[in-house]
């Protein structure tokens, strides 16, 4: 009994040193400010503490959607794996030498888009071979019917003179929502009434909220918090909105313009994946003043606005193909 406890000690306290060496290398990155390269740091010492998943099954195929993928690489039995990579890796800081051996354990990497996987690419040029796109699978019919559930009267009023943007996702550095409240300041003092809403949740909340205050927009730009069904509040904007610095493929464009919304979009590097400028959206720059100016052009421009939402309607945004491409990789 001793001893069985003795090595417990043993493994416990070597586990903790190897947490702090990990966490002192993760302190010397670049840009430790980033935060995605402690999420390899993380899962490297606290996978080894899981137990395997149905170690007596061997799957077909087994597919890690969400970072970090050891888990699955590690804890799942399968003849073929597959893991999915989302963001543009041309932004984010990363550690290659630890991610490298995770990657290149899988038989596929799916990317998003094209431009992700070019991005991915330009990273880990040794993976190459591995690398398979498809885009995220949605349901235009699952879309519509639940933007149907509820009204949102309440929390976004439709209100005589006043446009509506809105915008949906994680309050993360990604999405560049701390500069929302200066862009909307802009907008506001172009003398164009608008509020802008946001959906979603995270660790810049607080930041978020003090750019608010300090652009004094507590009127203007509201924060809605998470909500389970956020489709509602896209079918009631007059104008969706992505302001990100980076993305991979945003689901949130793809869902508005399921609903036939316009679309304005920052000129991030995957952007003209997702829009092709003056058809389905409007692409503008990413920096303040001119985000703002392109909005402003837009919401001014009815006319623009109503072709490219009977675009939107007439086109088919299903692309169940895709699943097919999941076939293929058993």
């Amino acid at each position: 009994m001793k001893d069985v406890l003795k090595d417990g000690y043993l493994g416990m306290v070597m586990a903790r040193l190897r947490a702090k060496l990990q966490f002192a290398r993760y302190r010397k990155r670049k840009n430790p400010a980033d935060g995605s390269a402690i999420f390899s740091y993380v899962s490297k010492n606290v996978t080894p503490l899981l137990p395997p998943i149905n170690p007596e099954k061997e799957y077909d195929l087994a597919i890690s959607f969400l970072a970090p993928h050891d888990i699955v690489l590690n804890k799942v039995r399968a003849r073929k794996k597959a893991c999915w990579v989302h963001t543009d890796y041309s932004w984010i800081d990363v550690d290659e030498d630890l991610e490298l051996p995770v990657w290149n354990g899988y038989d596929y990497i799916v990317a998003v888009s094209n431009a992700v996987s070019d991005a991915f690419v330009a990273r880990f040029p040794a993976l190459k071979g591995k690398m398979v796109t498809i885009e995220n699978i949605l349901s235009p019919s699952f879309v519509k019917s639940q933007a149907d559930a509820f009204a949102v009267e309440d929390e976004m009023p439709e209100e005589q003179g006043i446009i509506r943007l809105l915008s949906v996702g994680r309050f993360t550095a990604a999405k560049n929502y701390d500069n929302v409240p200066d862009i909307c300041r802009r907008i506001i003092s172009a003398g164009i009434p608008a509020k802008w809403y946001i959906i979603g949740f995270g660790g810049a909340e607080a930041f978020i909220k003090k750019r608010i205050i300090d652009a004094g927009m507590e009127k203007n730009v509201i924060l809605l918090g998470k909500r389970p069904n956020p489709y509602p509040y896209f079918k009631a904007c007059d104008i969706y909105v992505q302001p990100s610095r980076y993305e991979g493929n945003a689901v949130t464009v793809r869902e508005a313009q399921m609903l036939g919304k316009p679309i304005v979009i920052t000129d991030f590097p995957t952007a003209h994946d997702q829009v092709v400028d003056g058809d389905d959206g409007i692409i503008v720059p990413l920096d303040n003043a001119g985000c703002a100016e392109g909005i402003i052009r837009f919401i001014r421009d009815t006319g623009l606005r109503g072709r490219i939402a009977s675009n939107l309607i007439s086109l088919d945004r299903s692309n169940f193909d895709a699943i097919e491409k999941l076939y293929t990789l058993l």
